[in-house]
């Protein structure tokens, strides 16, 4: 299978970069990143020496993937969205020590140019709409929209948007794959 990687791209000596994975125009790969398995990133991609990315990630042109930053598998980043690593970030002051994590869940979504502020968790399978802002914990399966962002509804792991309240009882059916939820209160789980 192989990795391809473009001539104009630069992957610095010590990366480690699964088979099948796809690195294009003007990207860099600093030493320390960890990339998974048919994974790939899109034109003008960075991506720090602290980062994971997991197996079948998708990372859209533009983004940044900075220290502190992991995918898990199936992850998908729209195009020109951005992750950060200091809170409260000033020129004249020096924070690397202050970096804060941010995990992605399994098969989450991150639409178009949202921002995705560090130190947060976004959930397996949720989706963060183009332009949304997150500044909070994001739970499994919820759908994000806003400045700052807000959950608006849920989602099912096909990416299909599914018929229940923001918050309450309830379940529906994916009207996809057919795939059933439960809602509890704030919590959405798939039933079979």
């Amino acid at each position: 299978m192989g990795i391809t990687i473009h001539d104009s791209a630069i992957v610095d000596p010590g990366a480690r970069i699964g088979e099948g994975s796809r690195i294009w125009h003007f990207t860099h790969v600093c030493a320390g990143a960890q990339i998974g398995t048919g994974c790939s990133l899109g034109q003008n991609v960075f991506v720090g020496n602290d980062v994971v990315v997991g197996n079948d990630c998708k990372i859209q042109n533009n983004v940044s993937l900075y220290d502190g930053v992991r995918l898990a598998d199936g992850v998908f980043c729209g195009p020109s969205m951005v992750f950060t690593n200091v809170y409260n970030p000033r020129s004249l002051i020096a924070r690397r020590d202050e970096y804060r994590p941010t995990h992605v869940g399994r098969g989450a979504t991150m639409g178009a140019n949202c921002t995705i502020v560090c130190g947060t968790t976004i959930g397996a399978f949720a989706f963060v709409a183009a332009g949304a802002v997150i500044n909070r914990d994001v739970p499994d399966y919820a759908l994000m929209a806003g400045v700052p962002a807000r959950r608006i509804g849920w989602m099912s792991e096909f990416g299909e948007r599914l018929d229940l309240p923001v918050r309450g009882e309830g379940e529906a059916t994916c009207p996809h794959t057919g795939a059933r939820y439960r809602l509890s209160g704030d919590t959405l789980a798939r039933l079979t």
